[in-house]
């Protein structure tokens, strides 16, 4: 294995290895779309954050042993076919078929799979890093061997909210996990290529916005109104790549080049692991949201277009914003120290605007969503710009 410098950039084998996670994102807003109800959207939630921290595992990896080096390229192409088998599995992880390979089963194995190949991999590539390794097999005691296996395992015997509850205990011991380890061990070698990769599974993410509306619209008459609404779905989707990249990415990234040490890791782990996944996840929701709105608007012989959304789907749409927003709120805070009075209001109307939504056109809810993130995008990055010429006005004119 070959180790990185601080100069290190993304490379096309981590590219090629985000291809299997495209797929696992359009599986779970498949999950969802199926059946559109509170219970599923949770579990899908739970889905998502698992398929997320095998993710983040190689994201980290790949910041201290260069991806496209022949060991790690083998690990990874290994984790490619088991998250692709993961990915298959994910329609029927709550409710198993009755042929074929028993799915909830094979999702835990291979979950547990991707986990164990990642600690070998990092355990092999610190060979002179004790710190690290003893790092590792707190990691592997406390949140990942003797707690999180047995406990998934066990899920998959049970049925309905049981299993729910227990998948989501399971995640909230590996998550929690993290905490209890400490950040002692682990590196941040490249600020720059770990803020890259979380960038593009950002882009990822709104790339499944496009693909969730033209299913959406398969099989169905190309008319005005999908015309109408697939332009008021990029617009929203440009306005929240808009909110990462020119207002949240760019001060995480700095933030995390200035710091060094376990004060790196701490923020790396904060930042990026943890703050991300609300992100992505209201990425994932919104376009659940989207899917239904397209499908509405194109299918003329069941709904007309002064339908409006309903249930699930209603609330997904802004409630999934919402939490994007949130998200993007305390990523903020946790970089600047200074909190988003825009972005929380916002992100606290779009959880709560889900009864809203019902009461106008589907077409017409998703077209003011999107001017009305376009405004709160508009409006925080006028009041982040004050703050910058604000904060740089004193040093200028200060007497020598």
């Amino acid at each position: 294995m070959v180790a990185t410098a601080d100069d290190h950039k993304v490379t096309p084998a981590e590219l090629f290895f985000d291809l299997v996670f495209v797929y696992a994102i359009t599986q779970v807003t498949a999950l969802m779309a199926a059946s559109p109800t509170p219970t599923r959207v949770v579990g899908a939630m739970v889905v998502l954050a698992l398929l997320w921290w095998c993710w983040c595992c190689f994201a980290w990896l790949g910041n201290v042993v260069r991806a496209d080096s022949g060991a790690l390229f083998a690990v990874l192409v290994a984790v490619m076919a088991v998250v692709f088998i993961v990915s298959l599995a994910v329609p029927d992880v709550f409710e198993d078929a009755a042929d074929g390979l028993p799915a909830p089963l094979l999702f835990v194995l291979c979950y547990a799979a991707v986990r164990v190949l990642h600690l070998v991999s990092y355990w092999l590539s610190s060979p002179g890093d004790p710190v690290l390794r003893a790092t590792l097999r707190r990691t592997a005691l406390a949140s990942v061997l003797p707690p999180l296996v047995p406990l998934l395992i066990g899920a998959t015997l049970a049925e309905g909210t049981t299993q729910l509850l227990l998948w989501l205990l399971a995640v909230v011991i590996d998550y929690a996990g993290i905490y209890v380890t400490g950040a002692s061990g682990w590196r941040v070698n490249s600020p720059g290529h770990f803020a890259e990769r979380h960038g593009l599974i950002v882009i990822i993410a709104l790339g499944e916005s496009f693909m969730a509306m033209g299913i959406g619209v398969s099989d169905l008459p190309l008319t005005v109104a999908v015309l109408g609404a697939s332009a008021a779905g990029l617009l929203l989707s440009a306005g929240l790549w808009r909110l990462y990249f020119r207002r949240l990415g760019e001060s995480a990234e700095h933030r995390l080049s200035a710091l060094d040490g376990d004060d790196r890791t701490r923020f790396a782990r904060d930042a990026y692991t943890f703050l991300h996944l609300p992100l992505v996840a209201g990425v994932v929701l919104t376009a659940l949201g989207m899917k239904k709105v397209l499908q509405q608007v194109s299918d003329t012989g069941h709904y007309g277009l002064a339908e409006p959304l309903h249930g699930v789907a209603a609330w997904s749409l802004t409630g999934g914003v919402g939490v994007y927003l949130l998200g993007a709120a305390a990523l903020a805070h946790r970089t600047t120290g200074r909190p988003s009075a825009a972005l929380l209001a916002g992100g606290a109307l779009c959880l709560v605007a889900g009864a809203a939504v019902t009461l106008v056109p589907a077409l017409l809810a998703l077209a003011l969503l999107a001017c009305a993130v376009a405004t709160a995008v508009a409006v925080d990055g006028r009041v982040a710009a004050r703050r910058e010429r604000t904060a740089t006005v004193p040093a200028q004119t200060a007497p020598e």
